[in-house]
């Protein structure tokens, strides 16, 4: 379709990722301008486990204008800080990733520089004493200052955790509001142009057709619009993210402190998450089916939740990687019908948020320019591929060698750009990290060094400090994130006031 105004837009499939879009959508333009559908079926549903975040959701509610308190209570929503990773390095041994930076540059070098110099020298190797949010994590505490009364302090950055399912709830309330069209409805048919291949409606069970300009592909694993329909190749990752399976259950809330950040616990062949919200504590064990049975893996993770049971465990099947084309023609993928990496960092909601915002930015007015398609499909396949080395990193680094999975891990081969940042670090700890990437240099040299990579030299000019100024300016940092830290209140006791 040429030379005519795009403005009727259909999401197909609802969930998280429809129903962001949904809402975006609703917000920047306004019913007046576009006609936006979305169909979805209660019979099929949606998946529903993504229940962390990383500090960009913010950005997304921001955009939207939602009252944080609002969204939190509506959602079971809880603060996160960070990602603790327990038994990864080796059994028995924990590191935290953090939200926010670490320390700060002096002299135009990073942090990192005088933080090995320090460690070289006898002094602590405790990353977390100049980070506030893992400092706060370590006491449960997190909250927002009104007015941030100490802006010479550092900041605190935080995600949240929340129900899937009731983010998609509330978001459909929001998008409705503004003007989106909900259709009740179970595709199974897809009518497309002869001679263009472009999508040009969609047939309900029903009979019903709904035609539009711009299609969304929100169905999940299915893929039916991106994958089975235009028959976009997927990009197989499997041979690096080995998991491909999870299995769910949520359980009881305890009664002790609530964490402020997510738990990714290391197992024999795989990893478990515990993600705390205000009404229950989501489980999830991901592995590798290769190597363990669903039944023992379920086994697994029932005898080691925490509390009593809430419903029966789910098992969700996966496979890491993206499709080669995520925009063709006039359809664009979003969420896990374009592609998906294990959750192991957060990461999905993100890369659901991260096409919205591209698609905003390339959205069609007349036509589906080819230049403009190839742009947008290189900036997403360069946003899942850094992510993509990240998890690598978790897995590659580890000294664990107890089991198949972990062996196969140490000795997997590592994608070129991951090899690369992993030997730039090893040499002058620098990882080079670019603008665009979303995991940006502290990311990186915690998780680096929480898994036993340490930096054979740092960069000569942290020796340009004396060693009562280097002691002093490691003093002064420690002592301005542990002020920031006093500040703020008790994770459970700042909710329970929040939100009422």
């Amino acid at each position: 379709m040429l030379n005519a105004t795009i403005n009727k837009i259909v999401i197909a499939g609802g969930g998280t990722s429809g129903w962001m879009l949904a809402a975006a959508l609703s917000k920047l333009q306004g019913k007046d301008k576009y006609d936006i559908t979305l169909i979805e079926s209660e019979v099929i549903g949606s998946i529903g486990v993504g229940e962390a975040t990383i500090p960009n959701i913010q950005l997304y509610t921001g955009f939207l204008g939602i009252d944080e308190g609002d969204f939190l209570q509506k959602t079971q929503g809880t603060y996160k800080l960070g990602i603790e990773f327990i038994d990864w390095t080796r059994k028995g041994e924990s590191y935290f990733h953090p939200f926010g930076g670490i320390g700060a540059p002096l002299n135009g070098i990073d942090f990192i520089h005088y933080w090995l110099r320090n460690r070289e020298e006898g002094g602590s190797s405790d990353f977390g004493l100049f980070n506030a949010e893992t400092l706060a994590a370590r006491e449960n505490k997190c909250s927002r200052m009104e007015g941030n009364p100490r802006p010479d302090l550092p900041s605190v950055n935080c995600a949240y955790h929340f129900d899937a399912a009731l983010v998609a709830k509330y978001l459909r309330t929001y998008a409705e509001t503004r003007g989106v069209t909900r259709v009740e409805g179970e595709i199974v048919a897809v009518e497309q142009n002869p001679t263009t291949g472009h999508v040009e409606s969609l047939v309900l069970k029903s009979g019903e057709k709904i035609a539009g300009h711009l299609f969304l592909d929100c169905t999940g694993f299915s893929s039916l619009l991106i994958g089975k329909t235009l028959g976009s190749e997927f990009i197989d990752w499997s041979h690096w993210l080995p998991c491909d399976s999870a299995v769910v259950m949520p359980c009881e809330s305890d009664v002790g402190p609530l964490k402020p950040y997510t738990c990714s616990t290391a197992k024999e062949y795989g990893w478990q998450w515990r993600i705390p919200l205000q009404n229950r504590i989501g489980n999830g064990y991901v592995y590798a089916s290769q190597y363990i049975s669903d039944e023992l893996a379920t086994q697994s993770l029932v005898t080691s939740i925490e509390g009593k049971p809430l419903g029966e465990p789910r098992i969700i099947k996966f496979k890491s990687g993206y499709r080669k084309k995520i925009w063709d023609k006039n359809v664009i993928a979003c969420g896990l019908s374009g592609g998906f990496l294990e959750p192991l960092e957060s990461t999905a909601i993100y890369l659901v948020q991260s096409t919205i915002t591209k698609l905003l930015a390339h959205l069609p007015k007349n036509n589906f320019d080819p230049y403009v398609i190839t742009t947008f499909n290189q900036k997403i396949h360069a946003e899942y591929q850094n992510i993509r080395d990240f998890l690598i990193a978790h897995y590659k680094l580890t000294e664990r060698n107890d089991t198949e999975f972990w062996r196969h891990c140490q000795d997997m081969e590592l994608p070129e750009s991951l090899k690369e940042r992993l030997g730039l670090f090893k040499a002058s700890a620098s990882c080079n990290v670019q603008h665009a990437e979303l995991f940006k240099e502290h990311s990186w040299f915690a998780v680096l060094i929480g898994q036993g990579l340490m930096p054979d030299s740092y960069h000569p000019l942290a020796d340009m400090l004396s060693k009562g100024e280097h002691k002093n300016f490691l003093s002064n940092i420690h002592s301005a994130v542990s002020e920031r830290v006093t500040l703020l209140d008790d994770h459970r006791d700042y909710l329970n006031k929040y939100l009422g």
